[in-house]
């Protein structure tokens, strides 16, 4: 049987990245974000590679919608081997003058749509050899006074807030998953990527590096978290 890689949040960057290292290897992928049209071009640009990729447009800030993605995926693609969790939310920059209802979605997408997907593929990750969730987080979410300092300076206090939550859920769910085999394991990336949206030219980071991270993670299956950076 094929293996399948779910990528939810997929872009340039990293997801990219990653989609090509695991997409070299015999991955088939599945590719989910908001803009179809996006999804559709960076989907030949796999297929021009040689990668079998298919586009599942839909919001991760919407736990509901999860379910149907992940079913949709499974039936186009067969059962899902990999799930890289590359969505973030950067809601509620100032929790100071942050309103209810940002703060309350703030967890939305890097923790209750991550469980959410964990949920609906558990059939398939209990059944494969090799499964694995591995899920992009950032240095932000680090209990550090200085890295709390930075959050304030940027006014990314929510991105760091839910980076933390992710952080402290990929624990918890390797923890639970790891006695089935599945392997949960997050690459905390700690400096800016080059072509993201967050490089103001001065970014160090090369995606593809990060995502042969991902990979001999994948495959040692070793520690849960690894910093880059």
């Amino acid at each position: 049987m094929s293996k399948t890689m779910l990528v939810a949040g997929f872009g340039t960057g990293i997801s990219m990245a990653v989609a090509e290292r695991f997409g070299r290897a015999g991955f088939a992928l599945g590719l989910i974000a908001r803009n179809r049209e996006r999804l559709a071009s960076e989907a030949k640009a796999l297929g021009d590679k040689g990668i079998r990729a298919e586009i599942f447009p839909g919001d991760l800030s919407d736990p509901a919608s999860v379910g149907p993605l992940v079913a949709a995926a499974r039936a186009k693609l067969g059962p899902i081997t990999v799930l890289h969790w590359n969505a973030y939310s950067g809601q509620a920059g100032d929790l100071l003058t942050a309103d209810v209802a940002s703060l309350r979605a703030l967890f939305d997408v890097p923790v209750v749509s991550l469980v959410a997907a964990v949920q609906a593929l558990l059939p398939d990750l209990t059944s494969q050899a090799q499964s694995a969730v591995l899920v992009t987080n950032g240095g932000l979410g680090v209990a550090d006074p200085a890295v709390d300092a930075m959050a304030v300076g940027w006014n990314t206090m929510g991105l760091a807030l839910a980076n933390a939550a992710k952080h402290k859920a990929v624990r918890l769910l390797n923890a639970k998953l790891s006695p089935l085999s599945v392997y949960v394991g997050e690459v905390m990336v700690m400096k800016t990527v080059k072509g993201t949206a967050w490089d103001d030219g001065t970014a160090t980071l090369e995606a593809p590096a990060i995502a042969e991270r991902f990979w001999e993670s994948y495959q040692s299956r070793g520690p849960v978290s690894v910093m880059v950076g």
